[in-house]
């Protein structure tokens, strides 16, 4: 069957839906999903075959255990029924009394069997001389029968040879057959193969055919894009003109400086502002660097502006170039399609001159095959002459057996018959002349026999030699054939490879093209981005105008905030009273603190919440420093507002100070404070000695625990060798069984020895018969007398009893190896039996000692996890005394910390109050630098108006070149 068929066949079995599988011309597609249905399929077929596989081997080793135990139940009865009978007759008085006189009476019986043994003596040497006599005879007839027996070998090897040569001749004619049949087969596949290339072809060239045909649409394609490139061409230029509405742009920065101006001017007043309130003149300075920083940004994008306009100029020249690139390239594509129309047309011309070669490869194929059929037939037609003549040689061997046979018939009759009458002579004479007919008639037969098998041998060499140049056609056929297919394939593979080569072309072109669009949307998104530039600084311009306002307006906000400060001032000294009140509340607290010794954890929380106050308090004191530095900060500007108020920055001097010294008070509390918290620390640390103290009870008691975990380990080693001297005990007694397993394996052997000797003897009896039914069949008239036959009758009937006696003597030993292999076999059972119960008497014993050392260990076990957990108690009580000591240190160190800074901070207050003097002195003379500086940016500012009036006529020249440059190009278009 073919292999499709089969698959199509199990598809169908497995009654699949038609649409979930399609059967092509080497696979099958199956849809997603089908194949993982399949496999699970298998996997239930496979488990069901496993199950059912193991549940046959369980049953069968259950099956095996329930004889086993079946004879071991019969062994047992057997074992304890003899041990009854042995227990019962060891101690009856009759036994013993018989097994005393048995040996007794068996003393005057000696003399009896002596004699009864030297007549059996006797009668079996007479049987000795009788069977060597007849012995001597069967060697001389055996001697006889041998020469006769090479004579007919020597005839039978001869016949023998000839029947070898022709079934040698015959087998080589099968072998040449069967060559011929494979060397039709491989033929038979090349040439489905080759067609199956041709089809392959064929549809190779149809695929390039469509091929060219989408290549032909992508030609098409390009055209059309490289017109829509055109179409973009016309818009950049609309662009351009666009870009031209951008120089209107110039007009606004020309409004742009009108406003600049009137800036200018707004600058000047806040100037001599400036020179009435200094703080006013700081302001209007940071405002005055933020306009400068926003002309350095205006005149930042106007540069870029400049190089976007180069930019797109330059990517206008790349587009164009671009497209003229891919115009040569498109014409160069047309070019190697028109190649590629030339190369197919030659291509198809060399698959029709392939497929006539292959036609008439066809014909010789079916010409070869018509020849090889007619080769069959003249095969079966010999074969059919050889059987014919087998079955003639085979009928004359026959008769010729017949004749020969008459021949001896004849010879022992004329042997037996010399002296009989003339008639008999005659009848000889006619024998004779009938076996010389005969020999001549087999000899004219093998001369006719040979000259045939000559004639067939001729035959034979004929056809062979003609299938021999057949066969050699036909690889030659095979070699032009494979030539034309290796240039198809070659022309295949360059056909591919230029198709390779277009479609990397067309990507490239289609990359090139989709560069030049994302180039294009760059270009519109930068102009984009340079209106909206455009926006920004007009809307920076309007946020400019509402900044000086809001100045204005924080001018008069400063005044009001310099009226809180005093109340702010107050409110600070009111919180200082109350961070009084909250250290006097911690020292009650730290004093309750050392009375409660036995609750530490609430104690601790108490001190982590007061010290997480101390913290707020700290922040607030931080708070509070903050906004001193804030008034000293608003002190300064009404200083620098107000020179004549240097009294009341003097008493505001005296008010600090009086605060510092306050806080210095404060700082002192804390710190008799934080001395308490170190006796608190040390009486801890006394604590934590203590628990050193038990943490060494308990290692002495894990340490006595370790010893006696390792004297457990003692006793379980002791367990294990004895365990190990059990266990070789075991091996020992079962060496032994197996010993006795292979003893009563040979004892069987034996028994099976002796019965196949027992079955030759009865073979060596038939055949004793049957000569002596042929020896009384083949006596004469004139031959041998009764009185020897009866002799010899005789003979053999003694020989037959002797056999019969060595048959009985065999049947008794049989019987008695039987009798000693039952008995083995009970001993076996009876050591295996009381192996067991020792076995079963040790496994309890050990169960018992195992039983004991697991509670021992149980116990054991208990014990460590309870002195665990008191360790890991203590250890979790020692750490948390640890965490605690570790958070007061932490605490303190904080505290110091806290003191060192509150003490730097008054230095820096103290020093800033000395900045601020120095500070006033600055003002005076930054304010004079600062009018300096005012009349420099004039200056700088007149020098960038004279450069924008120079761009703008380089715009208006970059406007009239543009313009040339567009009407040239009209021109070139039309």
């Amino acid at each position: 069957m073919d292999g499709k068929q089969a698959c199509v066949l199990m598809i169908k079995a497995l009654e699949l839906d038609p649409n979930l599988y399609r059967i092509g011309q080497s696979k099958v597609f199956f849809r997603a999903g089908v194949l993982a249905h399949l496999e699970e399929e298998r996997d239930m077929k496979i488990t069901d075959v496993i199950i059912s596989f193991q549940a046959w081997c369980r049953g069968y080793v259950a099956r095996k255990a329930f004889a086993k135990r079946q004879q071991q139940l019969t062994a047992m009865k057997v074992i304890q029924r003899n041990c009854a009978a042995y227990l019962k007759l060891r101690n009856w008085q009759w036994w013993r009394l018989f097994t005393k006189v048995k040996p007794l009476l068996q003393v005057s019986r000696q003399e009896e069997e002596m004699a009864v043994k030297d007549t059996e003596l006797k009668v079996v040497k007479e049987k000795q001389q009788f069977a060597e006599q007849q012995l001597q005879e069967m060697e001389t007839k055996q001697q006889q029968l041998n020469a006769e027996k090479m004579a007919l070998q020597e005839q039978l090897q001869a016949e023998t040879e000839l029947c070898a040569e022709a079934e040698e001749m015959r087998s080589r004619l099968a072998a040449k057959k069967q060559e011929l049949e494979e060397i039709l087969h491989d033929l038979e596949a090349r040439v489905e193969e080759e067609e199956e290339r041709v089809t392959h072809l064929q549809t190779e060239k149809k695929k390039m055919q469509q091929n060219i045909t989408d290549l032909e649409q992508q030609l098409d394609e390009e055209e059309a894009a490289r017109q829509k490139l055109q179409l973009e061409k016309v818009t950049l230029e609309a662009k351009m003109k666009s870009d031209e509405d951008v120089m209107l742009l110039e007009d606004q920065n020309n409004k742009l400086n009108k406003e600049k101006k009137l800036m200018e001017e707004r600058i000047s007043e806040f100037t001599t502002n400036l020179a009435e309130e200094e703080e006013k003149s700081k302001s209007l300075q940071k405002l005055k660097n933020k306009h400068e920083a926003m002309i350095t940004d205006l005149e930042d994008r106007l540069r870029r502006e400049e190089k976007q306009r180069q930019e797109l100029e330059k990517n206008r020249r790349k587009l164009e170039g671009d497209s003229t690139e891919l115009t040569d390239q498109i014409a160069e594509l047309q070019a190697q399609i028109a190649e590629l129309r030339a190369q197919l047309a030659k291509k198809e011309e060399e698959l029709q001159a392939a497929l006539a070669r292959i036609e008439e490869e066809a014909a010789q194929k079916n010409h070869a095959q018509k020849k090889i059929r007619e080769l069959e037939a003249q095969l079966s037609e010999l074969q059919e002459d050889l059987e014919l003549e087998r079955a003639a040689r085979a009928k004359a061997e026959k008769h010729r057996r017949d004749l020969g046979e008459e021949l001896e018939a004849l010879k022992t009759e004329l042997e037996d018959t010399l002296d009989s009458t003339a008639a008999q002579q005659e009848l000889r004479s006619k024998r004779e002349t009938e076996v010389a007919h005969l020999k001549k008639t087999l000899e004219d037969e093998a001369r006719v026999h040979e000259q045939q098998v000559v004639e067939m041998r001729q035959k034979h060499s004929q056809a062979f030699d003609e299938l021999n140049e057949q066969l050699e056609q036909a690889k030659r056929n095979k070699v032009s054939v494979e030539k034309t297919k290796q240039a198809l394939e070659s022309e295949r593979n360059e056909l591919s490879i230029e198709l390779q080569a277009l479609m990397q072309g067309k990507t490239e072109s289609e990359h090139r093209r989709k560069k030049a669009e994302t180039q294009v949307q760059e270009l519109q998104i930068k102009f984009i981005e340079s209106e909206k530039q455009r926006a920004e600084q007009a809307e920076k311009l309007s946020k400019m105008q509402v900044e000086l306002d809001n100045v204005n307006a924080l001018l008069s906000d400063v005044e009001g905030k310099s009226i809180k400060a005093t109340k702010d001032y107050s409110a600070v000294e009111s919180t200082l009273q109350d961070v009084q009140e909250l250290l006097q509340e911690e020292t009650r607290q730290k004093l309750s603190f050392s009375t409660r010794t036995r609750q530490m954890e609430e104690e601790q929380n108490r001190l982590r919440e007061q010290l997480e106050e101390e913290e707020e308090a700290k922040r607030a004191f931080e708070k509070q420093l903050f906004t001193m530095q804030s008034q000293f900060a608003d002190m300064k500007k009404k200083m620098e507002q107000e020179a004549g108020c240097v009294d009341a920055a003097e008493e505001v001097k005296k008010r600090v100070q009086r605060d510092l010294e306050s806080t210095v008070q404060r700082l002192e509390e804390r710190n008799s404070a934080y001395d308490k918290m170190e006796k608190t620390k040390n009486r801890l640390q006394q604590e934590l000695d203590d628990l050193m103290v038990d943490q060494d009870h308990l290692r002495q008691i894990v340490s006595n625990l370790e010893k006696k975990q390792k004297k457990f380990d003692q006793l379980l080693a002791e367990e294990k060798t004895i365990s190990s001297r059990y266990a070789e005990e075991r091996d020992r007694a079962e060496a032994e069984a197996r010993e006795k397993e292979t003893r009563a394996l040979a004892l069987t052997r034996e028994l099976e020895a002796l019965s196949d000797l027992k079955d030759e003897m009865e073979r060596a009896n038939k055949l004793l018969r049957a000569e002596m039914e042929d020896l009384v069949s083949s006596k004469d008239d004139v031959g041998k007398s009764v009185h020897e036959l009866e002799k010899s009758k005789r003979g053999m009937e003694q020989q037959l009893e002797e056999m019969r006696t060595q048959l009985e003597e065999l049947e008794d030993e049989l019987q008695a190896t039987e009798d000693a292999k039952l008995r083995l076999e009970v001993n076996m059972q009876a050591m295996k039996a009381q192996y067991e119960r020792d076995l079963q008497g040790r496994d309890e014993m050990g169960e018992e000692k195992k039983k004991q050392l697991v509670k021992q260990v149980r116990e054991m076990e208990m014990e460590l996890e309870d002195e665990r957990k008191q360790r890991t108690v203590a250890v979790a009580a020692r750490k948390k005394m640890e965490l605690d000591l570790k958070e007061l240190e932490a605490a303190i160190d904080m505290a110091n910390k806290n003191r060192d800074e509150a003490l730097k901070q008054l230095k820096k207050l103290q020093a800033q109050m000395k900045d601020l003097l120095r500070e006033l002195d600055d003002t005076r003379i930054s304010r004079e630098e600062i009018l300096a500086q005012s009349k420099e940016n004039e200056k700088k500012l007149k020098s960038m108006e004279a450069d924008m009036i120079q761009m703008q006529e380089g715009a208006g020249s970059c406007r009239e070149g543009e313009e040339t440059g567009s009407a040239g190009e009209r021109r070139a278009a039309g």
